[in-house]
């Protein structure tokens, strides 16, 4: 019949215009949420308003502090850890201290800074800083020296993820962020010449693995 076909023709037409208006408005959606997303993360706020908004428990600064820092720390944790989900759950550990502690903040440092430090010190409670270290003959006086060629060496990184624990987490704290022995001996509960002996060894051992990455043969 010519009516039915016709109902037919109209139905199967309304139902593609349904499907195609709810699809396109999901679609809209998505974009909203990114383009929302996107002005979220080109706002910059101080670090005095990120760390006010951050003890009146603002959600918003508390992102926006999150997403400033977290890339930086995350490098951190990693090359202390070793391990990608370890880090992970790591920094989310560490900036929940840092929400919680920010009122505590005396400005005696940067933030970044201090942020830093809850990071760091977040990380070694993981690894288990107690395991870390085991005596070793303290030839630090010798001033082993890793020649600058080595840090431009491609297989650097690599290396220093093979280091053993203690190691590994001397020569970053030391040579990749700025700690004196000082500050790594507080903040790993050991003596400033076993810091000293732990990086010594770690670069004598990050030459001896390069040397053969290098020259596999």
């Amino acid at each position: 019949m010519p009516g039915e076909k016709n109902d037919f023709i109209f139905f199967t037409a309304y139902n593609e215009l349904i499907y195609f208006a709810l699809f396109y408005v999901k679609e809209w959606k998505v974009l909203l949420r990114k383009e929302i997303y996107d002005n979220e993360k080109s706002i910059v706020s101080t670090d005095e308003e990120l760390i006010a908004g951050c003890i009146d428990n603002d959600r918003v600064m508390q992102k926006r502090l999150y997403d400033k820092y977290c890339d930086a720390m995350f490098t951190t944790t990693y090359r202390i850890l070793s391990d990608y989900e370890a880090a992970n759950d790591s920094l989310q550990e560490a900036f929940i201290k840092v929400f919680l502690n920010i009122k505590k903040f005396r400005r005696e440092s940067t933030l970044g800074a201090w942020i830093k430090k809850i990071v760091v010190r977040t990380a070694l409670e993981k690894l288990g800083k107690e395991k870390l270290f085991f005596p070793l003959e303290e030839k630090h006086n010798a001033m082993f020296v890793i020649e600058p060629d080595l840090y431009q060496s491609e297989y650097l990184e690599q290396a220093v993820f093979e280091l053993p624990d203690g190691y590994r987490t001397v020569f970053v704290m030391v040579e990749v962020e700025g700690y004196s022995h000082k500050e790594v001996a507080s903040m790993l509960g050991i003596s400033e010449n076993t810091s000293r002996t732990q990086l010594f060894h770690a670069k004598k051992r990050l030459r001896e693995k390069i040397n053969k990455m290098s020259d596999p043969v």
